[in-house]
């Protein structure tokens, strides 16, 4: 192993989350008191969750639920089964979800789930009963006016409807605003799956507006092909941004004169979810390495987290990185993407598409009435332009990056909250 990837191990997600909270703070000039509950979550719950497997042996999975804030409604977040689950980085996740719930405007607070488990390695019976347990374990803790999750690394719609069935049974009625990015025919919203994608999308063409790019001479690498960075790839290259690159955790390909998305989509649904294998004449196979500092115009990292440090800052070559993923650029790396003059719209602004239509699917839920692909859409592209404004103009008025920006944009709508709550 690399001493990289074994620095990028021991980085504490949630600190690098308060590294930035601190630094807005001061900015704005924060009372001590709003800090002090912010860099506190909530409450934290660590469940033991054991589940029968397919061959009778019985396993015991280890999960999370952080509610880091309520201040501006009830928590909001999703819930993602992967091994590197751990307290810290479901705390880091929990405050984001509260500076992105601020920032887009909705009425939430922030928080997230997750489970210690690799779901490729599960059947489909025992993904679902341990689903099931993790819903009864926190059936106190969920609610339509409390904790609402929603589907994020390594799970979707079929998890969501497993947890919205157990709920239902649990508390013994229906309630299908108790987690949003369920299946439309339980109450999904339209629009939903792409959400995320298409938010990377908007918050990318605005940026662009802001610092002078043009789409059509622009050129894009993605790192990440799961639903974030599928959906962003595809959408901005409608937008007429040429896309050379792609990738995932098997493999990474380049083409300079750009890839058919469709094909390689195609490829994945037929590989089992996986990029590995694709090959075409003029696509190259490369490193994420070398995709992160490709000489493009646009760089979406939407995979996982810490995969922009120092080193690689350093060697990144893009004019623009918009995040789609959580947490991918480690604090130390910030002062070196502003130092070389590198616009970064940050994953609190950047990715915030998902939580919104979330919010419209909590809505529509609420209401019993369901809009159109194009109402959710147009709503949703309005929110993310609204928002993004907000940050530019924070970021401008307090000559700082979008990063501290977008936490400024936050900690002013929470500092308020707290302050008409009062002291308790």
């Amino acid at each position: 192993m690399s001493n990289t990837a074994t620095e990028q191990q021991h980085v504490s997600m949630f600190e690098a989350v308060l590294a930035r909270f601190d630094k807005a703070a001061e900015l704005l000039n924060v009372s001590p008191f709003t800090r002090e509950i912010l860099r506190n979550p909530k409450r934290i719950n660590i469940v033991s969750l054991p589940v029968q497997m397919d061959d009778g042996t019985v396993k015991v999975f280890q999960g999370y639920r952080v509610v880091h804030s309520t201040v501006l409604g009830p928590s909001k977040g999703g819930i993602r089964y992967a091994l590197d689950v751990d307290l810290d980085e479901v705390q880091a996740l929990s405050a984001w979800m509260t500076f992105k719930c601020a920032i887009a405007a909705l009425p939430y607070g922030g928080a997230k789930g997750g489970i210690c488990v690799n779901p490729r390695e599960l059947s489909t019976g025992e993904l679902e009963r341990l689903t099931r347990a993790y819903t009864r374990a926190l059936s106190d803790v969920f609610g339509v006016d409390k904790d609402i999750p929603a589907p994020d690394m390594g799970t979707g719609k079929r998890e969501m409807a497993w947890i919205v069935d157990e709920f239902e049974k649990v508390v013994g009625h229906s309630e299908p605003g108790v987690v949003t990015g369920k299946p439309k025919t339980l109450g999904g919203s339209r629009g939903r799956e792409e959400a995320t994608g298409r938010g990377v999308m908007i918050a990318s063409l605005e940026a662009m507006k802001k610092i002078g790019m043009d789409k059509r001479a622009s050129t894009a690498a993605v790192q990440g092909f799961g639903n974030v960075g599928k959906n962003a790839a595809k959408l901005l290259a409608e937008k007429g941004i040429k896309v050379v690159a792609v990738s995932d955790h098997t493999a990474a390909y380049y083409n300079p004169t750009g890839l058919d998305l469709n094909k390689i989509s195609e490829h994945v649904a037929k590989n089992g979810g996986v990029l590995k294998g694709y090959n075409l004449p003029g696509v190259s196979e490369i490193s994420n390495h070398e995709l992160l500092t490709l000489d493009v115009d646009l760089l979406v990292p939407a995979a996982t987290a810490n995969v922009i440090n120092a080193d690689i800052a350093k060697d990144i070559k893009a004019k623009l990185i918009v995040e789609g993923a959580n947490g991918p650029t480690t604090a130390d790396a910030d002062p070196i993407l502003h130092e070389k003059g590198i616009t970064v719209v940050p994953d609190v602004l950047a990715n915030g598409g998902g939580v919104t239509v979330s919010y419209f699917e909590w809505v529509q839920n609420r209401l019993g009435h369901y809009w159109t692909t194009e109402e959710v859409n147009s709503k949703h592209d309005e929110s993310m332009k609204l928002a993004f404004q907000n940050v530019w103009d924070n970021a401008q008025q307090f000559k700082t990056t979008l990063r501290i920006g977008a936490y400024i944009t936050a900690l002013k709508k929470l500092d308020k909250g707290i302050e008409y709550r009062g002291r308790f």
